[in-house]
């Protein structure tokens, strides 16, 4: 089966072993301050429910009621990470890297005072995953691979301080499987093991365990579980999660992914509710439009179900005034559009 253009992305992703944090990360256990607390747990909510806006007045709020932790200025990056990936608009870089400048000085500071404070060693960690996440988005590779295990590495050090730290088996979990997978052509070397069971058994450990919200696991081992083909489980697992965030596109994507597997209607009527949900903006670059109905066309072709194929192709070349970024992203989308679209005419 082909893969869809999202899962190619992730999977470029997973392959330089960067999947640390996917968009956004859920938190660790109940942080002790109660207003912390519940502003983390706001913004985050808002976040995957797309509220952009309000998740950044929420961690504003955040920074400025708490100047010492880094966690606003954390969190105000993976917002407008979130955001622009969400709509793929070009990322506002300068603030994304500044906010997360300042938390590396606030973390450090904290981290001097004392070397064996999880959170304080939790707040390193979250922040060179958000760094290499965000390089890896720009394909700098050898900042976000330095980034990204220095980060693994942080996380480590918080289970060696508490072995129930539950949401760093998320990170190190997607790190091993994904190391695995990608390096199995060494197997045959002695230092080489396999550690993808391992990896999918800390994420299903932190999935469990998780207090704030169990999404980011159960992002990454929804783009696992199609990997392996394993669509059913990663059908259930995203439908369980969506009881509680019905409208998250993060989560609405990777299902209709499994769902391309065993069941191309299903699949279609997801990958369309996901397009109507970006119709509502008032604002649109065409980018996702674009993808989905150049996707859902090609799910069409699947059940021979050409004409409704064709006129997809024809909305998608009717599109005028694209943007030199989009275009840019787009690759040679259009020229593949406009093969299927002669494929299926005939001419």
């Amino acid at each position: 089966m082909q893969e869809t253009e999202r899962l190619e992305h992730y999977k470029k992703f997973f392959a330089a072993f960067f999947l640390i944090i996917l968009s956004v990360n859920s938190f660790p256990q109940s942080y002790p301050d109660r207003v912390v607390d519940s502003l983390l747990r706001k913004g985050i909510d808002d976040i995957l429910f797309q509220n952009y806006s309000q998740a950044k007045e929420t961690f504003t709020s955040l920074r400025n009621s708490y100047p010492q932790l880094p966690l606003g200025n954390i969190y105000l990056a993976a917002v407008e990470i979130a955001r622009d990936y969400d709509y793929e608009e070009p990322y506002n870089s300068d603030y994304i890297i500044n906010n997360l400048d300042s938390a590396e000085t606030k973390a450090n500071i904290l981290i001097e005072k004392d070397d064996n404070n999880i959170w304080y060693r939790y707040f390193q960690a979250l922040k060179e995953g958000y760094y290499a996440y965000f390089q890896a988005l720009n394909k700098n590779w050898l900042s976000a691979l330095s980034n990204g295990v220095n980060s693994v590495r942080d996380f480590e050090k918080c289970l060696n301080l508490n072995p129930n730290f539950y949401e760093a088996y998320t990170a190190i979990g997607a790190y091993k499987y994904w190391r695995s997978r990608k390096t199995e052509f060494l197997k045959w070397l002695p230092f080489v093991k396999d550690e993808t069971e391992s990896g999918i058994k800390n994420l299903e450990l932190a999935i469990n365990h998780s207090t704030y919200n169990e999404y980011m696991a159960v992002s990454s081992l929804l783009w696992i579980y199609i990997d392996q083909k394993k669509y059913q489980q990663a059908v259930e697992l995203a439908e369980k999660i969506l009881k509680k965030y019905p409208s998250s596109r993060f989560i609405m994507w990777p299902l209709a992914r499994a769902y391309e597997g065993i069941n191309i209607k299903k699949s279609i009527d997801i990958y369309k509710s996901i397009l109507n949900s970006y119709s509502q903006r008032e604002k649109s670059n065409h980018y996702n439009e674009i993808v989905l109905k150049h996707i859902i066309a090609q799910q069409y072709v699947k059940l021979n179900e050409k004409n409704k194929a064709l006129d997809l192709c024809s909305d998608i070349l009717s599109i005028k005034n694209l943007s030199e970024y989009v275009l840019d992203k787009l690759g040679d989308r259009l020229d593949r559009v406009r093969e299927l679209k002669k494929e299926l005419s005939g001419n």
